[in-house]
């Protein structure tokens, strides 16, 4: 175990590899309540190339792949909605997607072991179907047109593009209403198995232990 240790916020940081390759961040803290947990993949909207391993050609994919995944992730089989499920518990969850990582996280006070299940459950069985993969389409338009209403959200995806000629940073992390309607259950579970493995995975927890 590796303890990183901050003098000026007196803070301790104890991680460690587990034998699968998940990587363990713990963050001790004294005199609060509330528990903090998130789960990070290195997988973010500028992987749109890669090679899946075993492979040797280059898989290319849609922009938005990586946000559209992180979206999808909380329907469950059963019928049920992660998202709803955790909030039932009282607990705080959310996700995001960014150029280079997507991260799954929620914060408590009660129910956190129960909370801790559930996040487990969702991020390791995804669940896609055309059905639900289409309907996740319109979903995500929406908010592709609704940052376009956004001035100053414009401002800064003209400026990435500005500065940026070849690098993916500077493609929207949602991509575009053209690019995600190419988007299958192949291509999710395709990037799924390629990026959400415990070796290319974190998981941080902060709270009083």
């Amino acid at each position: 175990m590796q303890v990183i240790e901050n003098l000026n916020i007196k803070e301790k940081l104890y991680t460690e590899k587990l034998d699968n390759g998940l990587t363990i961040m713990i963050i001790p803290k004294t005199g609060i309540k509330k528990k903090y947990v998130m789960w990070a993949t290195q997988y973010g909207s500028i992987n749109n190339k890669f090679i899946i391993p075993g492979e040797e050609e280059i898989t290319t994919v849609p922009d938005g792949v990586a946000h559209f995944l992180e979206h999808k992730m909380f329907e469950q089989q059963n019928g049920t909605n992660s998202l709803d499920v955790l909030t039932a518990l009282g607990v705080n969850a959310n996700a995001y997607t960014t150029t280079n990582y997507t991260t799954y996280l929620f914060e408590a006070t009660d129910n956190f072991y129960k909370a801790l299940d559930e996040l487990m459950d969702y991020v390791q069985n995804p669940y896609f179907t055309d059905e639900n993969v289409e309907k996740e389409k319109g979903i995500i338009s929406q908010e592709i047109n609704m940052y376009d209403d956004y001035p100053e959200w414009a401002v800064y995806m003209n400026a990435m593009k500005s500065m940026y000629k070849n690098n993916p940073v500077k493609i929207d992390i949602a991509g575009s209403v053209e690019s995600i309607s190419k988007i299958n259950k192949d291509i999710l579970y395709k990037c799924y198995n390629t990026f959400y493995n415990p070796s290319n995975m974190v998981m941080c927890f902060s709270r009083r232990f």
